[in-house]
Order: structure tokens, then C-alpha cells, then sequence
């Protein structure tokens, strides 16, 4: 069987290794991440604890799919005591809750400001009225 041999030139003019045509060029799809349910975890972990044969727990990590760090990390996660830690965690960084409290308390401040301001600016507007008018105010100052 003969394979006839491809010489592709590359952009910059020179010539690129050579390429069996008869070799098909495969995309491989980018992996997902795989997530696990609590419950999917709790289950493997009392298979795992059932296995009392050598090499048992390497059946059960080849038949699930899983490597031997998971069945660590799980573990310590029920040490932990609590369900929650067994399910799976979102990535990334975690949302400042005291940044998004300060940032709610200066929003209210600067609205509370701005009512202060607008009512400074009425009891002006009425103390001036107040003595344009010749009225007492509160103040104790009336005129004679």
C-alpha cells in the first residue's frame, strides 16, 4: 500500500514537514468539567467504605470514572459534617458581602443627605417667609 506524501508550504515560504494524507486530523471538543451531586458522592463513599478486598476500591474508581484524590477530597468534606460542603462549589471568586453592604449603606447615606439638604432648605425658606410675614418662630425670637 503506497501513502502519497503532502508537502504543504507555510506562510512564510518554507516548506512544512511532511503530512500523510491518509491521516485524518481530528478535533477533539474542549472537556466540561464534571460536577458531582451530594448524593452521587455520599453513595461512592459508602461503596468505597464497603470494600474490604484488595484492589476493590480500584474497581469502583475505574468503574465510576474517578481518580483516588476525589475519593480524598470527598472524605474530608463528610469529615466536615456538613451536606452542603458536598456539593459542588462554583469557581471563581467569591462575592464581598461586606463591599456590597458599604456600597448600600453609602447609597442610603447620600439619599439621606439629599433629604437633609431639602429639608435645611425649607426651614429656611419658612424662616424667611416667617419674618417677611412678621410671625414668631419657634426660635423665641418674635418682634416687639
Amino acid at each position: 500500500m503506497s501513502h502519497d506524501r503532502v508537502v504543504k508550504p507555510s506562510p512564510n515560504g518554507h516548506q512544512a514537514a511532511d503530512v500523510d494524507s491518509t491521516t485524518a486530523i481530528e478535533v477533539v471538543p474542549k472537556a466540561e468539567r464534571r460536577r458531582f451531586s451530594a448524593e452521587y458522592k455520599l453513595r461512592i463513599l459508602t461503596e468505597a467504605d464497603a470494600c474490604t478486598k484488595r484492589g476493590e476500591i480500584g474497581a469502583l474508581l475505574r468503574r465510576e470514572g474517578l481518580y483516588s484524590s476525589h475519593l480524598d477530597k470527598w472524605r474530608e468534606q463528610r469529615r466536615k459534617g456538613t451536606l452542603q460542603a458536598l456539593a459542588p462549589q462554583k469557581r471563581g471568586p467569591k462575592p464581598d458581602l461586606q463591599a456590597a453592604e458599604i456600597a448600600r449603606l453609602r447609597r442610603e447615606n447620600e439619599r439621606l443627605q439629599q433629604r437633609l439638604q431639602q429639608a435645611e432648605t425649607i426651614i429656611e425658606v419658612q424662616k424667611k417667609l416667617a419674618a417677611l410675614l412678621g410671625l414668631p418662630t419657634s426660635e423665641g425670637d418674635a418682634q416687639p
